[in-house]
């Protein structure tokens, strides 16, 4: 038996969400039981009320949503996931090419990628943002998603057991750095998008998300890769002051009148500033070999909880 578990994070969508589950299905090939389930992140209208009035399965309210979401659903006994949009932004007649890869045992995240440049109601600037996001993205998780924002997203059993989002608003870049990170399978298929019913809450402005999303990578990169960040960003002032101290060497040994002391210095304090990001590399790959240790007991966890 294979079970489907559409997960929707809602906050204040009562009008939307009528439109997004009359779209969604509840039979699909290669699909045995198809449940939907609500993480109502504080709704204050009649979100939680139209959930139960079209057969919502499930219904959690919990501020986490991504996360809060993925816990229930392999609770429930989920074999796939499916993550979308309560504003209704992505075509549900989609979810059996989403999931078809999955089903098929090939990747374990699949990622929809949408007509960035064909989308009318998004400007220049955020169409160019975008794709620079999904580059920045791509190296940093070894992956090649080529529009890593989507939230139209599936993901199989395994890749949900193994997957920990530390920040619900930026949680579709963190997991494809999380599963490229960890060897997790990802791929994208090209999906058509619906009409936009309201602004995203998400997004206030572009330059915040920008900034928010950068700060994401750069984070979950010290997660994984400490040690190389920290050689590489200690490099630069040890290089520097190691010239500094070779200049003042060769003006010491030729005689030279000045003492040049502020160089010598300068040189000192670099090569020290240097030494001591490589020590606090040393200790944040400690730190990180402890967290891929509590990584595993938590999948150990959660693979027994979906045995029980």
């Amino acid at each position: 038996m294979t079970k489907l578990i559409i997960q929707i994070p809602c906050y204040n969508k009562e009008e939307s969400l009528r439109i997004t589950l009359t779209a969604l299905p509840r039979q699909l090939p290669g699909v045995d039981i198809i449940e939907w389930l609500i993480i109502n992140d504080g709704s204050q209208d009649r979100t939680v009320e139209v959930a139960k009035e079209y057969g919502v399965d499930h219904i959690v309210s919990l501020a986490k949503e991504f996360m809060a979401g993925l816990e229930a659903s392999l609770k429930a006994g989920a074999d796939i996931i499916v993550n979308t949009d309560a504003d209704n932004q992505y075509c549900a007649d989609d979810i059996p090419y989403l999931i078809q890869p999955i089903i098929l045992h090939q990747p374990e995240i699949v990622v929809e990628e949408r007509p960035i440049w064909k989308t009318k109601h998004f400007s220049y600037s955020k169409k160019l943002l975008q794709k620079l996001g999904s580059w920045a993205v791509r190296i940093a998780s070894n992956t090649n998603v080529p529009d890593a924002p989507s939230g139209f997203r599936a993901f199989s059993l395994e890749a949900a057991i193994q997957l920990n989002v530390f920040n619900a608003y930026t949680y579709t870049l963190e997991t494809i750095i999380q599963g490229g990170q960890k060897g997790i399978k990802i791929t994208s298929i090209p999906i058509r998008t619906n009409s936009v019913l309201r602004p995203s809450r998400l997004v206030r402005s572009t330059p915040s998300y920008v900034l928010r999303s950068l700060f994401t990578i750069l984070r979950i990169f010290l997660l994984y890769k400490p040690l190389r960040f920290f050689l590489m960003l200690g490099s630069v002032p040890f290089s520097f002051g190691l010239i500094s101290g070779i200049r003042w060497l060769f003006f010491f040994f030729s005689g030279y009148e000045k003492t040049m002391v502020p160089t010598l210095i300068g040189a000192t304090i670099l090569v020290l500033v240097g030494f001591q990001l490589w020590i606090l590399g040393l200790i944040a790959d400690l730190m990180a070999a402890n967290r891929r240790i509590m990584d595993e007991i938590q999948v150990r966890m959660r693979r027994q909880d979906c045995k029980n």
